[in-house]
Formats: structure tokens, C-alpha cells, sequence
């Protein structure tokens, strides 16, 4: 070990392989030295410039998507936040010193990202291997046989991103479907208590999406309403059918039922016969204006949020019982009852909003109750907007979010 700092400009110009940075707008703002000693560009070429000015499809090829392919890469990166490993790529490139002359390359590309201060992507790495001698290594001096293996993994990978697309297509056919028919089905903020906002985030990509929803509905008896959320397992359009079931029900349910431990007694019955409703997961909230209380249940479900006005945030989970439908011979669920003062805050979500990969839930849970209590003083609207803010990734999560704030 030395204390002599290190000199991270040179350790990047000594990356092995092409490496550049580029802004979010796909604009070069460096390169390492490999980079345009193998692209065959100056590096005064290259840098200020956007990406496909400089490297753009191979016009006399109608069949050319190395440049589709990239974007797309890139925009996952900038939409998730994540690393994006390519598949091989043919991308062809115009010899700078014979224009008009394109060489056939290959490329085995990886994007990354460099979060700034705010969480968000400020950078893509955006490393490549030039793997174009190693597809003709084989086959002699004339390499007749690497020019056969050549053409049949172009023309599979050419098969293969055909296929992607259709499928892209397809999934973003039944997003559409799915998500129109959820906005169909959820209610309102006219429809709502009228200090209560709600919020629904679809996830980032063509699947995922569609499994949770949100209720609020007026209870027979005193000045009382019934708050619930949802999440069904699966997405798209079946997801979308069966999160308007287990809604409609549970709003059915709370109506005439004594306590939210038995409305979803009840749900759990009814998910037991619909296909797809399995480990399904549900809370329910019922609010007594009058005698300041919320009586909870949980299937399954993260903890709703009891935002005190001192600042205080209480997680109600002493009420928490396995998913719909996980008993073969349903048993009474338990609930409990808490009490509440002026100006508190209840909260309801899905577990978009707190989940994240390689994080234990506890972690999301505490950065939740932290948004909360720090915004506790904006109305519900204002808050919903801070709480999402500050908690989904740059770009959108991986899963869908369902949110619903009620001020007391």
C-alpha cells in the first residue's frame, strides 16, 4: 500500500480495450487511448461530438441495426440506472481516410453508469471489444472458413434481433392494453376522500406493470372510510385483470364487513378460485373519524405508515399474516387498532416504492419513514410527489408503485 494518491486520469487511459465516457445526451466527453487508435478516429474527432454523427449505420446496408442496438442499450442505462452487456454486434464503420468505404467490424459492447450526487445517471462508460480478428482467425490464409462461420452468426444474430423486436413489440402492445385498462379501474382522486392523494408509477420496461392497485371507499356507520392497497404476483394484461377482481372484491368486502381482518378473510377466499390471484398480497386500513382510530390487517403486505405531527412515525404491523390464498383451510386473521391525532398522516404503498435489489426491505423502510416525517407538513398531494421523488430511482423502478396518502 502507498499514501501517494492515485492518478485516475492515467489509470482510465490505460483501461485495456475502447473505452469512452459520454454525457446523457450521448455527447463524447472522453476517451482513453485505445479508443481511437482501434475506432480509427483522431481523438479531437471524437470528443464534443454525439455518438452517431461518428459512428453512424452503414448506409449501403437497408438491413444495418448496430446503431438501434446501442441506443437502446444506452437508454436502459439512463432509464435503470444499471449495466447493459450487449450481445455480439456487427457494427460496420467508414474507413476515415476512404469515404464511402465501410469496414465490417464486430463488437462486443458494455454500458455502465456513474451516478452523480443526485442519485441520477451523469455519465455512461461505454467499453468495447473489437472481436472483428478473432471471427476470422480461423480458415487458413484465404480464412474461408471464418468467413462461413462469419456469415452464419451474422445471419443468426440478425435472426435474433428480429425476433427481440417482435417481442418488443408485442410487450409494449399489451403494456399499453394493460395500463389503459388499469386507469379504467382505479378510482379517482374526485372519487376519494378529500384530503387523500394517490399515486400509481408503472415500472420501467414493457413488463412488470399492472399487478397493483389502490381502493378507498365510504363505510356504512359513523364518519368512516376504508383504505386498501394491493399487489398480485405476474404482470401485464393478465395481471391488470386480476388486480381489478381482487379490488372490485375487496371493495365489495369492506362494506359489509365488521372489521378489515374479515374483509380480507373474505378476499382470500374469493383469490382461492381466480387463476393467477395466488400469493397475492393486500392491506386494509378502516378509519374512525369519530373515534380517532385505524384498525388494520395485512396479508402479506408491507406495513402502512402512521405519520404523527410531532414527527413520529408508527409502522403498523402488529397485524401481518401470510398472503391471500396461502392456507389450504383459511383461518381468522388477525388486526389491531391504533390511535391517531390532528394532522396525521396515514400511508399505503406496494412494494415498489421500498424494495430494491441487493437491499434488505428494512433499509426502504426506514429512507420511507424519513421522507415522511421531513415532509409531514406538505398537504397529501405535495407529499405523494416528495415521497416518489425521493424514492424511486433515477429513470423509474423495475417494479410498479402504488401510493396512497390520507390526512387525518
Amino acid at each position: 500500500m502507498t499514501d501517494r494518491p492515485i492518478d485516475y486520469a492515467a489509470v482510465f487511459q490505460a483501461l485495456p480495450g475502447m473505452v469512452a465516457l459520454l454525457t446523457p445526451e450521448l455527447v463524447f466527453a472522453d476517451v482513453n487511448k485505445e479508443f481511437p487508435q482501434v475506432a480509427g478516429r483522431r481523438r479531437e474527432d471524437l470528443i464534443g461530438r454525439y455518438l452517431f454523427d461518428v459512428f453512424p449505420d452503414n448506409p449501403n446496408d437497408p438491413a444495418a441495426t448496430g446503431m438501434r442496438n446501442l441506443a437502446a442499450s444506452l437508454q436502459r442505462v439512463l432509464d435503470t440506472g444499471e449495466r447493459d452487456a450487449m450481445a455480439l454486434q456487427r457494427y460496420d464503420v467508414q474507413n476515415p481516410e476512404r469515404p464511402g468505404e465501410w469496414e465490417v467490424r464486430y463488437w462486443s459492447p458494455v454500458n455502465a453508469p456513474v451516478l452523480g450526487p443526485d442519485g441520477k445517471v451523469a455519465l455512461l462508460v461505454h467499453r468495447v471489444e473489437e472481436v472483428t480478428e478473432l471471427m476470422r482467425a480461423r480458415g487458413g490464409p484465404r480464412g474461408s472458413r471464418a468467413r462461413v462461420l462469419e456469415a452464419e452468426l451474422y445471419t443468426r444474430a440478425r435472426e435474433l434481433q428480429e425476433l427481440n423486436e417482435r417481442l418488443r413489440q408485442a410487450h409494449a402492445r399489451e403494456r399499453e392494453v394493460a395500463l389503459a385498462l388499469q386507469d379504467a379501474m382505479l378510482p379517482t382522486c374526485q372519487t376519494l376522500h378529500d384530503q387523500a392523494a394517490v399515486r400509481y408509477r408503472p415500472a420501467v420496461g414493457a413488463l412488470n406493470v399492472c399487478g397493483d392497485w389502490y381502493d378507498l371507499v365510504d363505510l356504512v356507520g359513523g364518519h368512516r372510510i376504508g383504505v386498501s392497497v394491493g399487489d398480485v404476483v405476474g404482470h401485464g394484461l393478465g395481471a391488470a385483470c386480476v388486480m381489478g377482481q381482487l379490488r372490485s372484491a375487496l371493495s365489495a368486502a369492506s362494506r359489509v364487513a365488521t372489521g378489515p381482518a374479515q374483509a380480507l378473510e373474505v378476499l382470500g377466499r374469493y383469490a382461492h378460485v381466480i387463476k393467477g390471484a395466488e400469493s397475492a398480497t393486500a392491506v386494509s386500513a378502516f378509519i374512525d373519524f369519530d373515534l380517532s382510530t385505524i384498525t388494520y390487517s395485512s396479508a402479506g403486505h408491507p406495513p402502512p405508515m402512521l405519520v404523527h405531527a410531532d414527527g413520529r412515525v408508527e409502522c403498523l404491523d402488529r397485524a401481518t399474516d401470510p398472503p391471500l390464498d396461502a392456507r389450504p383451510d383459511p383461518i381468522p386473521r388477525p388486526q389491531a387498532t391504533t390511535t391517531f391525532g390532528e394532522d396525521a398522516t396515514l400511508v399505503l404503498y406496494t412494494d415498489g416504492l421500498v424494495e430494491r435489489r441487493r437491499e434488505d426491505i428494512d433499509t426502504g423502510l426506514d429512507r420511507l419513514a424519513d421522507s415522511l416525517a421531513r415532509h409531514r407538513e406538505d398537504d397529501p398531494e405535495q407529499l405523494a410527489d416528495a415521497v416518489l421523488e425521493e424514492l424511486l430511482p433515477p429513470g423509474g423502478a423495475t417494479d410498479d408503485t402504488a401510493l396512497v396518502i390520507v390526512r387525518l
